[in-house]
């Protein structure tokens, strides 16, 4: 089984997903470290990157996906902001992907993005995200202002 944590940057994929892995016990990936150098420059200097920029990435990120899945599961935490970038991601047919989706207000990001340190993107990118941001309606839906305990609990869904 493959748990995809999507939302814009700053709305906790990484931090959660990862105590769901570990609470899992299978492996944790974050989206980021897949990006070719040329879409991290962009973003250190604000630069939102475009549908171009995204699919070779996205395509990696789906060939993974075939590998984790075969290896017994995997959470991924990618921001997956379109519809058109989650088809991507699942296309391999037969691949059983739960998704969650982290949803927070522009005021909860800014804070966070503000105070995070030591990660590439710029913060001046959120507006771009959360205008690109194409909410599914499916998957679990979690609201980043709840405490990590409350978001984990309402998880439970996910692994019963």
């Amino acid at each position: 089984m493959i748990y995809l944590f999507i939302g814009v940057s700053g709305c906790g994929k990484t931090t959660l997903g990862k105590l769901f892995a570990e609470r899992m016990r299978i492996p944790f990936y974050d989206a980021d470290d897949f990006h070719p150098e040329s879409n991290i420059r962009k973003m250190k200097n604000g630069i939102p990157l475009n549908d171009e920029d995204r699919a070779p990435w996205l395509r990696d990120l789906a060939r993974h996906i075939i590998l984790w899945n075969g290896s017994g599961g995997a959470v991924l935490a990618c921001s997956a902001l379109k519809e058109s970038y989650r088809q991507i991601l699942s296309a391999n047919a037969g691949i059983p992907i739960k998704w969650v989706f982290i949803q927070a207000d522009f005021e909860t990001l800014e804070q966070r993005l503000v105070n995070r340190k030591g990660h590439f993107f710029n913060p001046l990118l959120l507006k771009s995200q959360l205008d690109t941001m194409e909410p599914p309606d499916y998957g679990v839906h979690l609201c980043a202002k709840d405490a990590l305990d409350q978001q984990l609990e309402q998880l439970q869904v996910l692994i019963n």
